[in-house]
């Protein structure tokens, strides 16, 4: 006989079964991005050793939920609630600085910034992401055109039959070159920091609504571990009472 809710027991496995799948699947696609790491980090790219502590912490907290469903365990469910308590406040303030940090991006763009362009323009990585950003966005230069100097490259040349991002800016327009620069002669006259600005948002959207989803699921995790643990105190209770009154 079980000390707690037979159904409720059974979500809750479910719930970190499928939880330590999907740390599985990330320490798996760590594993394989190790393997890149190296060229990532010299061009700037992100360190993996955060993706290693979520990977691997998303995989011990659901086998420690595992095992305090399977053999209902006070302490380890307590444990886990605290767990699942300190997740859901981190992924509220992850939440909060995401979306922070869209406002920001929207005020950096709003008006041309010579820092910005100064770092895109010297960094020869930063210039070839642009060059391509031209080909695929149908936009020409970070504000305009002239960011290029005299020389504007040919991803801008308007009169390409690559197939454009669909970004919902509508279709792009052409304009002349700038006079005294060499390049095509039509470019686009989209700047690319609207695509910049339209594909960050896309990705930082999907990132508050992992943080937001991730929090009330950590929610549930947490008032579904101390429902457990009060059913579980009740029926340890209940047979301490229940002892002493089979000897009358």
């Amino acid at each position: 006989m079980t000390k707690t809710n037979g159904c409720l027991r059974g979500i809750f496995l479910v719930f970190n079964a499928i939880f330590a799948g999907i740390g599985g699947l990330m320490v798996y696609g760590t594993i394989k991005a190790t393997a890149f790491s190296s060229q990532l980090a010299s061009v700037g790219g992100p360190s993996l050793a955060w993706s290693w502590i979520i990977s691997i912490a998303i995989v011990g907290i659901a086998a420690l939920g595992m095992y305090a469903g399977k053999y209902e365990s006070a302490i380890a469910l307590k444990v886990f609630a605290g767990f699942m308590g300190v997740s859901m406040v981190i992924m509220l303030v992850c939440g909060i600085i995401v979306v922070v940090g869209k406002n920001k991006l929207a005020d950096a763009f709003s008006e041309s910034s010579p820092e910005i362009l100064e770092a895109v323009m010297d960094d020869d990585s930063m210039k070839e992401a642009l060059d391509e950003l031209q080909l695929y966005g149908h936009c020409c230069g970070v504000w305009e055109p002239s960011d290029w100097g005299n020389n504007i490259p040919s991803s801008c040349d308007c009169n390409h039959r690559t197939k454009g991002l669909d970004l919902g800016l509508g279709r792009a327009k052409c304009t002349s070159k700038p006079m005294g620069s060499t390049g095509p002669s039509q470019i686009y006259s989209r700047p690319c920091k609207d695509v910049v600005i339209v594909l960050c948002n896309m990705v930082l959207n999907v990132a508050i609504g992992l943080c937001f989803g991730f929090a009330v699921i950590a929610l549930l995790g947490l008032l579904i571990s101390l429902l457990m643990v009060h059913q579980i105190q009740r029926y340890d209770g209940m047979g301490r009472i229940a002892i002493p009154m089979k000897g009358f």
